[in-house]
């Protein structure tokens, strides 16, 4: 019925209702109720709905410190570098430290995976009758790699199984099965577009109803509390050991269950993080077959966010293991029962291929109807990105000795290694000859988290602009320096405390003066603020 046939009709029932007896039959009343209701749903809204106003909650509630007000700002200050106001400001570019974002600051890819993935997106370079030419640019091992995945693949521009490619699943299973000692099962691993898509699926599928907890650390990656908002969930907050050296301790896990239960809370999960991010801490077997007995006593789910592994700077002393290897090494009940998804990614490690968007995640001991709904769940989204499956592949799969490629890889990887090492070494050095500042060791990943103590003045001054007393800080670094770095605030702290979190990430040339930087203004800093 069109608007005009509707409005025509209204008049005519408003007119037979005033001649009509003072009550109306109740059929008559209902059937213009109904009419007034279809006008009023097909007139044009005279307003917007897409406002702030109107947004989901869980979406203004949901907070990402490390791409938020500093990063923000630094962009702003970027343009401003970019323009005729350049002269105003007292640096010439901004370092990003507040993000592991390796090549941003000059890391170097591999070159055995971008000659792969480049021979992938122009496949005519593998027609055997160009091989000649072909092998005058790229190494026959790249070449053969490049075509046993196109076969694999297909086209680069076409869709892929929503759980990634199979043969590339297969080189995951087999990857997992060396490093564990353990089988695994490629119908139980997801590729996806870096880490974080598979954890916001987990948690997507997990949170049930708006009183089911997950337990994150304290300090924790922002990625954690704001999923779990954007999922009507709770984040149950378990803090880390600082002084000794931000390891994780299962008495204050199970502190963190019993509050959180006692208060209503169905806590389903637990969530780690190893190597840590932002702290750097690598856990020892000791503590997490602790925390594999807890979830198994508590009825929790495992999450273990491993995409840091590679990133391990003093293994003889502080190794890494997995959770899965763990896990399967305490047998019995235990290693049948506990439910765990272990995550990785393209993004950290030496690899540091952060734009390409690859990873995945293994589900272990869960419902295989459970894996049925996570694989709807993917299906949804169609499949994560192909080139960002390829490098995976190349991860878990990379040149071997006797290749033709496996020097220069192994030369590229050896370099980069022992450089994030002796970066992480240095800044944190650094760090800890300066006024009020403590700083741990990275034992792994890619970041330091200095504890800072601030003057009073510089507290009592971040009150009076409404910010957290670090943030406060770092804001000033950042408009002094052009050093971004994220306030300890961003990732949660002991009530009391303040820190940041610094990447280690710029190029070892530019070290000594990013350090002078940074020095120059904290004692600045402290000397306009001492009291």
């Amino acid at each position: 019925m069109s608007r005009t046939a509707v409005a025509n009709l209204l008049r005519v029932s408003a007119v037979s209702l005033a001649r009509a007896p003072t009550v109306a039959p109740r059929p008559l009343l209902s059937a213009v109720r109904s009419l007034h209701a279809s006008a009023a749903t097909m007139a044009p809204r005279k307003r917007k709905v897409f406002t702030y106003e109107n947004l989901n909650p869980h979406v203004k509630q949901a907070e990402y410190a490390v791409r938020g007000e500093l990063a923000i700002r630094a962009e702003a200050l970027r343009k401003t570098l970019d323009s005729d106001q350049a002269s105003t400001l007292s640096f010439d570019k901004i370092v990003n430290c507040n993000i592991g974002n390796p090549q941003q600051l000059g890391q170097q890819p591999i070159t055995f995976l971008r000659q792969v993935s480049s021979l992938l997106e122009y496949p005519a370079l593998l027609d055997d009758r160009n091989r000649e030419a072909t092998l005058k640019l790229f190494p026959a091992d790249a070449i053969d790699r490049a075509k046993d995945m196109s076969k694999a693949i297909g086209s680069l521009g076409a869709y892929s199984h929503s759980m990634g490619i199979p043969a590339i699943r297969n080189s995951v299973a087999k990857f997992m099965e060396e490093r564990d000692g353990f089988p695994a099962n490629p119908d139980h691993i997801f590729l996806t577009a870096g880490a974080s898509p598979g954890v916001q699926t987990i948690l997507q599928a997990l949170i049930a109803h708006d009183q089911v907890g997950v337990l994150v650390p304290i300090p924790q990656y922002p990625l954690y509390t704001a999923a779990i908002s954007l999922c009507n969930g709770r984040a149950v907050p378990y803090y880390l050991d600082e002084e000794g050296a931000w390891t994780m301790r299962a008495d204050e896990v199970r502190r963190a269950i019993a509050e959180a239960r006692n208060g209503g809370t169905d806590v389903r999960a637990l969530c780690v993080i190893n190597p840590g991010n932002p702290t750097g801490n690598v856990l020892s077997k000791t503590d997490m077959e602790a925390i594999i007995k807890l979830c198994h006593k508590e009825g929790l789910l495992l999450m273990a966010d491993e995409v840091y592994q590679t990133n391990v700077y003093y293994p003889k002393e502080q190794p890494w293991y997995s959770f899965k290897h763990v896990l399967c090494s305490m047998g019995g009940d235990v290693a049948k029962e506990v439910e765990l998804v272990s995550f990785h990614s393209i993004s950290k490690g030496m690899i540091g291929e952060c734009g390409r968007r690859g990873g995945y995640f293994e589900v272990v001991n869960v419902d295989p109807r459970t894996i049925e709904e996570l694989y709807k769940i993917a299906s949804i989204s169609l499949c994560p990105n192909v080139q960002g499956q390829v490098a995976v592949d190349i991860m878990v799969n990379p040149p071997q000795p006797g290749s033709e490629s496996y020097d220069l890889y192994n030369t590229e990887m050896t370099h980069l290694y022992e450089s994030l090492k002796r970066r992480a070494e240095k800044v944190a050095a650094a760090l800890n000859q300066l006024e009020g500042v403590q700083c741990n060791r990275a034992d792994g990943a890619m970041y330091l988290f200095p504890k800072i103590t601030l003057p009073q003045r510089a507290i009592e001054a971040a009150e009076e602009a409404g910010k957290e007393a670090d943030a406060f800080y770092t804001l000033a670094l950042l408009d002094a320096t052009g050093v971004c770095t994220v306030p300890g605030s961003g990732f949660l702290q002991r009530p009391g405390t303040f820190h940041f979190r610094s990447t280690f990430l710029p190029p070892e040339d530019e070290l000594d003066g990013f350090i002078a930087r940074l020095s120059k203004f904290h004692k600045e800093f402290f000397d306009k603020y001492r009291g």
